[in-house]
């Protein structure tokens, strides 16, 4: 209690004696409790103190008493921390507004909530008094207090306000400058702070305290050597915290010093905000690191700094791409570039970011966008760069080794310049190639086309040229075909391509499908006479040298081609076996021929050509007279090969045996079998016709007329026309004059849709359509001859009907297509592609060990070539990825790998990336990933995958800028690749929620 209170109540005492001797004795009693309570209340017996009083104030009628009572009563509960303390006081103050304790309730109040650290109560109390009725060393006393209470309140402008009058006194001028000074350093005015400061350093009491804020006054106000001094001096004596913050100050005024080895220990000696680091903290010990050259560690702060949005951030990035280009980090260092060039805090550092990054796109390819869209890019933002004879050189390059022509042809249309043609003409020239392999022969023919257009490089000139051939030829325009080859051939004498070598042998096929068979035999006999290491395609030259020689009758020749196929055993020998035994026959040693269709029908029991054989040994024993062996061999056959396209053939046979046996009966029951199961075939109508010369014989014509009625194929009036309306469409067709040929067909068909001639009409109406790339318009006409009864049409109608529902999707519909191929197919190459589309179509559907057992199935045949191969080992890894099968998954990736091509080799690469990630191989993992980068731009899917896959492995390396910079650029770059997008942000939540507990920089994603 003040003074002033004091001898106030020696002055109410002595003023209530007076009172006491004039008045009654129950005054007197109140008067005595009065003075108990306010005995027990300077005794701090507030409980006790509050009862007297309340006591008093009932009984006394004294109106100075009652309001003394009533000061006191509420003065004991402030000091009892009752609940209703605050409103005694108020109601003390309303009920006695004159009252002299008026001003000292609300001192009371105040102090007493200061005294005991309750700032905030105290602060309320302090503004409730009036400072004109305090003396002035009350004046002094409450100035300090409400002003430390607004300071510690954080009411800086009423705390400055209050401690500015005491600033000069005596008893509180010392803390007053204290805490102004601390006020104008958290309010950044460091001259003002330091002036205070100042003034007060030379007190023990300050002198530990304002060491810190010193020393980081003098670094703040840029006096780097003065705060360095200051905060070493403090150091021995500082507690963990202070040093790490003390340790800040020194190493960031070294750093500003550029002193930067002195820098690193302060720095590294800091233990951050609550433990974290802020992105200004890694940049500047890690570009201390890089002044003294020491990449690794440099890196490996600068790569702390995560998802950062300012110029520090920039200049970070940019020179982390510059400790990992010190490193040959290439990679590390595209995506550092990168990013520092998408900010424009400092437009200089962006140009040389951007220009390292378009160097770097095009060294090691971008995953993101391809090198010739960096650079050309970079040359649009920058036109008068100092580098532009560089970048373009590099940009015109670029188009080739990006291997994305299809991006590059559409950069490089419209550009006039020398360098940008002979660009053109290479680009369009391997984009042509890529169509070419995935069977788009329509399109990779213009694209061909496109090239020769530019003949700017006689190399590219002349494999345009060839491959443009092999596009007529696959389309069947064998003609044009001959003359791109033979044209090749010219222009290829003076040049070195990888085509050259096998030129004769395209010549020799293309002359066999046009069936001059003395010039293929002649090319395919130059072939043979150069290419002795190519043993497959040897094989088959012997095979089709045989062929040529067999349909020009020159049998023994055909022998010798055959023999010489037989014995290389490259490919399927039973062709040749059985081709060669066809050959003796025709020599005229049918004995000879007898014995090995024997011999082949019992050493290729899984022989496609075993139906033939059977047939064929039936015709040789008619021949010999020995028609019961015959019938036999046509009764084997049609019971083992119930499918063959040879049943109705033996059928016939077996009939015109019988007929030629003069046993008509066994003969008609024969001819009707053929008519009856195999309407609208050859072999049909020649049973018909021969059944009419039966009955004919027998009289019974009327019979005759009957059954044939039941024959809705055969219209006996109509057959001049018919056969008149088809051969003059046939005509058309054999002139290859296309267009004609079709509608004529259609005219056919339209007038005797069920003709003699319909198989045929349909057939070649529908390869017409083919050819032209109308597989729409084809697919009703293969539908037409696939499900008419078998016939020399049907294993094609089969191959190219089924391609049209698979390149539809048509899974389905395609799958009992491929099924009956695969089992009916003479020709190897279609039971491949049979089993080859099985295999994907089972994919498709999700029947995996079905899509697996199909692959194992191709794989086993030994004709299959690069695309097929990678094909079955891709359907193998996939079923098996998708079975959880990884070690199967990876040994059938590894194959791939070898031999794929496009899209399929991007995919074998991503999953040998992605198997050393898994198997903690997190740097060879990248440099796959850098290899897909560069070499498969163009498959974004993969380039995205493979980026989600790079991630994670730089934030296993610990390199957390890396990991999440990519996976940024994946969310904004790949929306297309939704599960890609998906797994990227996952990854980077994940990512930044961890990086989140040691950098406050960093705000966790949700």
């Amino acid at each position: 209690m003040t003074k002033k209170n004091i001898a106030s109540l020696v002055a109410t005492i002595a003023f209530s004696f007076q009172i006491i001797a004039q008045q009654s004795a129950v005054y007197t009693s109140s008067l005595v409790n009065y003075q108990k309570g306010l005995s027990l209340y300077n005794n701090q017996q507030y409980q006790a103190a509050q009862s007297l009083f309340r006591e008093v104030k009932k009984t006394t009628k004294e109106s100075v008493l009652v309001s003394d009572c009533t000061f006191y009563i509420a003065n004991c509960a402030v000091r009892l921390n009752q609940q209703n303390a605050d409103q005694l006081v108020e109601d003390f103050v309303r009920d006695y507004p004159t009252s002299p304790k008026r001003n000292t309730a609300y001192i009371d109040v105040a102090d007493y909530y200061f005294e005991n650290s309750k700032y905030a109560h105290a602060r309320k109390w302090y503004n409730k008094v009036n400072e004109d009725a305090l003396s002035r060393s009350e004046r002094e006393k409450f100035y300090f207090n409400n002003g430390y209470t607004a300071f510690l309140t954080k009411q800086y402008r009423d705390a400055r306000k209050y401690l500015k009058r005491v600033e000069n006194s005596q008893e509180y001028g010392s803390q007053a400058k204290y805490y102004i000074g601390f006020m104008a350093y958290e309010g950044d005015d460091y001259n003002e702070a330091n002036k205070y400061f100042d003034q007060v350093s030379n007190q023990d009491r300050y002198k530990e305290k304002l060491s810190y804020y010193q020393a980081d006054l003098n670094f703040k106000l840029g006096k780097f050597e003065k705060a360095i001094a200051l905060a070493k001096e403090k150091l021995d004596s500082s507690d963990n915290n202070e040093v790490s913050e003390l340790s800040k100050i020194i190493g960031e005024s070294y750093f500003n010093l550029e002193k930067y080895a002195e820098a690193i220990p302060y720095l590294k000696a800091y233990k951050g905000k609550k433990g974290k680091w802020s992105n200004t903290d890694f940049y500047q010990l890690g570009y201390a690191h890089y002044k003294q050259e020491d990449y690794e560690n440099a890196i490996s702060e600068f790569n702390k700094i995560v998802a950062g949005n300012n110029g520090i951030a920039q200049n970070a990035y940019y020179h982390l791409g510059e400790s990992y280009i010190n490193l040959d980090k290439k990679q590390e260092a595209l995506n550092a570039f990168k990013n520092a060039s998408e900010m424009d805090f400092d437009l200089k550092i962006q140009e040389d970011a951007f220009l390292n990054y378009a160097k770097i796109s095009y060294e090691i390819g971008n995953p993101y966008q391809s090198a010739p869209q960096v650079l050309a890019a970079y040359l649009e933002k920058y036109p008068k760069t100092s580098y532009k004879e560089e970048i373009e050189t590099l940009l015109i390059d670029s188009y080739i080794t990006s291997k994305n022509y299809k991006e590059a042809l559409s950069l490089l249309r419209g550009k006039k310049s020398f360098q940008n043609k002979v660009a053109y003409q290479k680009v369009a020239f391997y984009r042509g190639l890529e169509l070419y392999n995935e069977g788009n022969y329509l399109e990779a023919e213009a694209l061909f086309d496109a090239s020769l257009k530019e003949p700017r490089d006689s190399k590219y000139t002349a494999r345009a040229t060839f491959w443009k051939a092999e596009s007529d030829y696959n389309l069947t325009s064998y003609d044009d075909a001959l003359v791109g080859f033979k044209q090749f051939k010219q222009q290829a004498a003076s040049s070195s391509t990888p085509e050259k070598d096998n030129v004769d042998y395209h010549i020799a096929y293309t002359y066999f499908k046009l069936k001059n068979y003395d010039q293929s035999t002649e090319y395919f006999n130059d072939f043979i006479t150069v290419k002795k290491d190519d043993k497959i395609r040897l094989n088959d030259a012997y095979l089709r040298l045989g062929d040529a020689h067999f349909v020009s009758s020159q049998y023994k020749s055909a022998i010798g081609a055959y023999e010489k196929a037989i014995k290389l055993n490259q490919i399927e020998s039973d062709y040749p076996a059985f081709q060669k035994a066809i050959s003796v026959g025709y020599a005229g040693q049918s004995s000879k021929k007898i014995k090995e269709l024997e011999q082949f029908i019992k050493d290729y029991p899984k022989s496609k050509l075993r139906d033939d054989a059977m047939y064929e040994l039936g015709n040789s024993y008619v021949k010999e007279n020995d028609t019961d062996k015959a019938m036999n061999a046509y009764n084997q056959l049609n019971s083992e090969y119930r499918m063959s396209s040879f049943v109705p053939k033996a059928l016939l046979r077996q009939g015109l045996v019988y007929y030629n046996g003069n046993k008509n009966s066994q003969a008609l029951t024969k001819f009707k079998k053929v008519a009856g199961d195999y309407p609208g075939t050859p072999e049909a109508v020649q049973a018909v016709s021969t059944a009419r010369l039966i009955y004919i014989d027998l009289g019974q014509v009327d019979q005759y007329a009957k059954w044939v009625k039941t024959l809705d194929y055969v219209e006996v009036t109509d057959v001049d026309l018919d056969n008149a309306t088809y051969e003059a469409a046939e005509k058309q067709y054999l002139d290859n004059n296309v267009d004609k040929a079709i509608k004529q067909f259609n005219g056919y068909l339209n007038q005797f849709s069920n003709g003699l001639h319909a198989l045929n009409a349909h057939f070649y109406v529908a390869q017409l359509y083919y050819k032209k790339g109308l597989s729409e318009n084809a697919s009703s006409h293969y539908k037409y001859v696939v499900e008419a009864p078998r016939s020399q049409f049907t294993e094609e109608a089969l191959t190219r009907l089924s391609q049209f529902y698979l390149e539809k999707k048509s899974w389905n519909q395609a799958m009992p297509l491929l099924v009956r191929l695969e089992e009916e197919a003479s020709f190897q190459h279609n039971i491949v592609f049979a089993q080859s589309n099985m295999m994907k179509a089972n994919y498709q559907l999700e029947n995996y060990g079905e899509a697996v057992s199909y692959a194992e199935k191709v794989l086993a045949s030994s004709t299959i070539d690069n695309k097929i191969k990678s094909d079955a080992h891709i359907i193998i890894a996939r079923s098996a990825i998708k079975t959880n099968n990884e070690t199967k998954a990876k040994s059938a990736y590894a194959k791939v790998e070898k031999i794929a091509i496009g899209e399929t080799a991007a995919e074998a690469l991503y999953y040998n990336a992605y198997f050393k990630n898994k198997a903690g191989a997190y740097e060879a993992s990248n440099k796959e990933i850098q290899k897909l980068a560069k070499d498969f731009s163009g498959f974004k899917y993969y380039s995205a995958k493979g980026l989600v896959l790079m991630a994670k492995n730089f934030y296993a390396l610990k390199d957390a800028f890396q990991a999440t910079y990519i996976l940024e650029s994946v969310v904004n770059n790949f929306s297309e690749f939704e599960d890609v997008v998906s797994e990227a942000r996952k990854e980077l939540t994940k990512i930044k929620q961890e990086e989140a507990k040691t950098n406050s920089s960093i705000q966790p994603e949700d």
